[in-house]
């Protein structure tokens, strides 16, 4: 991934934990990436900055007027909100997943991003593996992880201890999989955005200048049909072409996003 070290340097502010600095120069390392030590943005002459500090970890723009940090904190902004008022088992991804009073299944979120989507079915109960293949996204996701799990909130370190990360690429997990991995497999593949959300625009950009766009979804689908126990679900933009392959069983709309359910096995009742 030398591409990478045109776009993106890490900066370590004195202020972060030491599992931190550790972790950060160990993928400053992995990836042939600049490290800087307590510098300001302007300083900065790639056009994202890591940013490790005692907030913990941030992804930032380095160009003038830019939009502020991305981070994937689980216990503030609209991860907080639909935590607390999102609708339960009412929600179209519970649905889409399967969730009932009886049935809460172990899923495998095949392209995990900041884990927004994987939290909310954790925050429903759900055993929840995720997976990230970009080394950067998953940086930010595991420190948002860690951070939940040593909360002071018990209900939120109770959701953050379901979620398992794993970095790698899932095609290849699930194509070495002897056995099923998951109860659902979820997939959110990389699509261009139309939000007008803002917050959504600046991270949907970033994300593709840093990771690029999924070219292989159909493999990512045809991969998890084979290995999931019960039913496949993919996330699309509401009017957002289908993946290319079977026609899914069900599908879900909703204002923004559609969910293409692929069913395998009924649920045991």
């Amino acid at each position: 991934m030398v591409y990478l070290r045109h776009q993106i340097s890490i900066n370590i502010n004195m202020s972060a934990a030491d599992v931190l600095i550790k972790e950060a120069t160990a993928l400053a390392d992995e990836l042939s990436l600049t490290l800087h030590h307590s510098l300001e943005l302007k300083e900065m002459s790639t056009p994202y900055v890591l940013n490790i500090d005692h907030s913990g970890v941030s992804l930032c723009q380095t160009a003038k007027g830019a939009a502020g940090p991305i981070s994937a904190n689980f216990d503030q902004g609209k991860n907080r909100h639909r935590r607390l008022y999102g609708g339960g088992n009412g929600q179209l991804i519970a649905k889409a997943a399967g969730l009932k009073k009886s049935t809460t299944p172990r899923v495998f979120d095949a392209t995990a991003g900041l884990g927004r989507d994987a939290f909310v079915l954790a925050s429903l109960g759900c055993e929840i593996t995720l997976m990230e293949r970009s080394p950067i996204i998953s940086f930010l996701l595991a420190d948002s992880i860690r951070r939940a799990q040593h909360s002071e909130d018990p209900a939120l370190v109770a959701i953050a201890k379901r979620m398992h990360l794993q970095g790698g690429n899932a095609i290849d997990w699930m194509r070495d999989a002897v056995a099923p991995l998951a109860d659902v497999i979820y997939l959110d593949p990389m699509y261009p955005a139309r939000e007008k959300n803002a917050l959504v625009k600046k991270e949907m950009r970033a994300f593709h200048d840093l990771v690029g766009e999924n070219l292989d979804d159909h493999e990512l689908l045809e991969a998890a049909l084979t290995t999931a126990e019960h039913r496949v679900v993919v996330k699309r933009p509401r009017k957002g072409d289908r993946i290319n392959g079977p026609l899914p069983q069900l599908v879900l709309s909703g204002k923004s996003a559609r969910y293409d359910v692929y069913t395998l096995k009924a649920f045991p009742k």
